[in-house]
């Protein structure tokens, strides 16, 4: 008979588990369904709070419906209350009151997680996902809460109000000033940079830099990259990798994810990456 402070004799090792706490992709390319696929495909078990669902295909957001904040927290706390999550992933929170219900409920509930804060603003089709009242909440909220953020040019101009980034040289001094308003760490994306190589910086404490660089592929697969690299993060840390090891691992299963995005027919528009591209034939 076992007890209950210690493992069992013969016992499983533990299962490691991220959180995914965002908005649902109804399309599947991107949001809980992109990452729930990413921590599946990586050997990670994906439990998921939703925060808004969307009615999104390939060729756009069509509508939101956001899930009401006392709803988010109850989801969290029943999550939290039974599985041993090993870290989380933010991506679409949408509104301020939401924004604050996710802040409150794991400060309170997971202080010490390490938590993947993905901004996420504006959808591939270029539809806006956050209202921007809720630009603020999140810098005040989350962003100082987060082990790492993980903007693309995109959204680190909007959280330090200015323009994109020109070049990597840029990047790397916004990813910088963003560092100060309080994360662990900045991974800036450089996705939708020019140039034959897709560069993102990951700018850590003391402002020491790692460079993950590959070349650009040309394709139109491009919807729910940044949700699939965010939650590669996240799944990383689960199976206590170190963010920089982390970060080199979930770079190389975008680049192949987007590489063999090609393998898939799905929709009219922006296709998603091939999460699985290692697991099917």
């Amino acid at each position: 008979m076992s007890g209950t402070g210690g493992a069992t004799a013969g016992a499983a090792p533990a299962t490691p588990i991220a959180l995914t706490v965002a908005g649902s992709d109804s399309s599947g390319g991107a949001g809980i369904q992109a990452d729930l696929k990413t921590f599946a495909a990586l050997g990670v078990y994906g439990a998921s709070v939703i925060t808004a669902l969307t009615a999104q295909n390939t060729r756009g957001v069509q509508a939101i419906h956001d899930v009401p904040p006392d709803f988010v927290a109850r989801q969290i706390e029943s999550v939290l209350a039974d599985l041993a999550v090993a870290a989380v992933k933010i991506g679409m929170l949408s509104r301020e009151p939401v924004i604050a219900a996710v802040a409150e409920g794991l400060a309170r509930l997971a202080p010490g997680l390490p938590l993947v804060l993905d901004p996420v603003m504006v959808a591939t089709s270029g539809d806006r996902l956050l209202a921007d009242a809720a630009v603020e909440a999140l810098r005040r909220h989350l962003i100082p809460r987060a082990l790492v953020l993980t903007p693309n040019l995109a959204e680190a101009a909007v959280l330090l109000g200015e323009g994109l980034a020109p070049d990597e040289a840029a990047m790397l001094d916004q990813g910088r000033r963003l560092l100060a308003l309080g994360p662990g760490a900045v991974l800036m994306k450089g996705g939708h940079a020019a140039g034959p190589e897709s560069a993102d910086l990951l700018i850590g404490p003391g402002g020491a830099v790692l460079r993950l660089a590959g070349p650009r592929i040309a394709t139109r697969n491009t919807h729910g990259t940044g949700c699939t690299l965010s939650s590669a993060l996240a799944a990383g840390l689960a199976r206590g990798l170190a963010l920089p090891e982390a970060a080199r691992a979930a770079k190389a299963y975008v680049a192949a994810a987007i590489a063999a995005s090609e393998r898939l027919t799905i929709g009219q528009g922006h296709g998603p990456v091939h999460h699985f591209h290692a697991l099917w034939p």
